[in-house]
């Protein structure tokens, strides 16, 4: 595919970085000389100079002929420029990214498609969305919804007491035949290699398995591993950002306790007339002591989502200690993200990556409705629309030809879920979550053109 990129901020390189490694024409477009030279050298990449809402900028990047131009300065106003210019010059698809949430609430009555744009997207908005997730699956350490639930990918690390540790999968499912989850990738405590599970895969202490679980499951989950899924009243925040702001507000439609800590008077001062539901405290979130009168260890989770990372990981550790069961950083660095089990943070969260994520289903072949990168672990998961031209289509799932680094998850018909087996037989329409490396992805793609 040959795809622009408009702004080389963090979101727009980690787009063209990753991009890049799957061999995409990719040309990035910024008027941060450093910025677009650090990408040039780095990179596998075109890097152009200059305002991409100029058209001559645009025709240099050849953007009629473009497959996809993606928008993602820091600002709005730019972004929806840029796309609605280059839709006028030939692209054939254009995604913008915005800060107004207001613009994707109201975007069918709007009539974005119209002017130009064909998808919106808020990696704050996405930040928010998934930390309230995160919440109603507290057990677990990461969480991502299909089609409203029907399907939901959970993670936990197993302890020795897990009931199903030192079996296999087989043997697990001989044990436990009427449960609503199946495993679809391991990662082994101390490695980095994920591991595709089959029948012969055995269960091992510390792992940190990834679940597909239909309605029920997760809650089966937590009786098999000890987990509890502890019912969350009590949220504190930490940090203002617009991340903060979001996530204080819709946790606040839900909980009856929210506490949000910023250190700016002014920004604090603007949050507590914004944020009637929610008790906003002016001071440093990094004072223990702060914490501590504000009855940190009565609380049920603690979010930190000031602008630093380390901020933002060290105030959790903080927190973890105080006994708060669910704690949940937002970082910057990727790398971090292999730290977060091992230091004791429940979960860590990332912009660039959620938006990322979003994103990369438009780059897909084959109907992909959503899709999403495991944390730590060097998979995807894709949920893919059946045609009825799919080669996977009206057959069993065990007749597939499907790679031995790749498994389906679950499927969806008709709204309702289901973990499925090998005898489970595939029909048009139907909704299939696939996790799988990345040397597979190509072959999986083609069971669903």
């Amino acid at each position: 595919m040959k795809i622009i990129i408009a702004g080389a901020g963090e979101v727009g390189f980690h787009l063209a970085k990753l991009l890049s490694y799957e061999s995409q024409e990719i040309t990035l477009i910024d008027t941060n000389k450093d910025s677009l030279t650090y990408a040039d050298n780095h990179l596998d990449i075109k890097v152009i100079k200059g305002d991409a809402t100029s058209i001559a900028i645009l025709k240099e990047a050849k953007i009629e002929t473009s497959d996809l131009l993606i928008a993602v300065t820091s600002s709005e106003t730019t972004n929806i420029t840029v796309c609605v210019l280059s839709k006028q010059l030939g692209a054939n698809r254009t995604i913008a990214r915005i800060s107004n949430t207001e613009l994707i609430t109201h975007k069918d009555e709007l009539g974005f498609t119209k002017l130009g744009i064909d998808e919106l997207i808020s990696p704050e908005s996405l930040a928010a969305s998934e930390i309230e997730l995160l919440l109603n699956q507290s057990a677990f350490n990461d969480s991502y919804e299909f089609e409203g639930g029907a399907l939901t990918m959970v993670s936990l690390s197993l302890s020795r007491t897990a009931l199903f540790v030192g079996k296999t999968v087989k043997e697990a499912a001989k044990i436990f035949p009427e449960i609503h989850f199946v495993p679809i990738a391991i990662q082994r405590f101390g490695t980095q290699y994920t591991i595709i599970p089959r029948g012969d895969t055995q269960f091992k202490e510390g792992d940190n398995v990834v679940f597909i679980t239909s309605e029920g499951g997760g809650q089966e989950l937590c009786t098999l591993t000890g987990k509890i899924n502890t019912e969350i009243r009590n949220v504190m925040i930490l940090g203002g950002s617009k991340i903060g702001y979001k996530t204080a507000r819709d946790l606040s439609k839900v909980y009856s306790n929210i506490k949000l800590i910023e250190k700016d008077k002014e920004r604090a001062f603007d949050l507590a007339d914004e944020l009637s539901d929610v008790l906003v405290i002016n001071g440093d979130g990094r004072n223990v002591d702060l914490l501590d009168e504000e009855n940190l260890t009565e609380m049920d989770a603690f979010i930190a989502v000031t602008g630093n990372s380390e901020t933002n990981i060290m105030s959790c550790l903080v927190a973890k200690s105080k006994g708060v069961r669910k704690t949940i950083a937002l970082v910057e660095n990727m790398d971090y993200f292999e730290l977060s089990h091992s230091i004791g943070i429940d979960t860590l969260i990332n912009k660039k990556l959620l938006a990322a994520n979003n994103i990369f289903r438009y780059i897909r072949k084959g109907e992909v409705i959503a899709m999403t990168r495991l944390n730590n672990m060097n998979a995807e998961l894709l949920e893919f629309q059946v045609k009825p031209t799919s080669k996977i289509c009206n057959k069993l799932i065990k007749d597939v030809d499907f790679p031995r680094s790749a498994i389906i998850g679950g499927v969806i018909r008709n709204g309702n879920g289901h973990t499925a087996l090998g005898d489970f037989k595939i029909s048009v329409a139907d909704k299939v979550v696939v996790c799988c490396l990345p040397r597979s992805i190509k072959q999986v793609e083609k069971l669903f053109l």
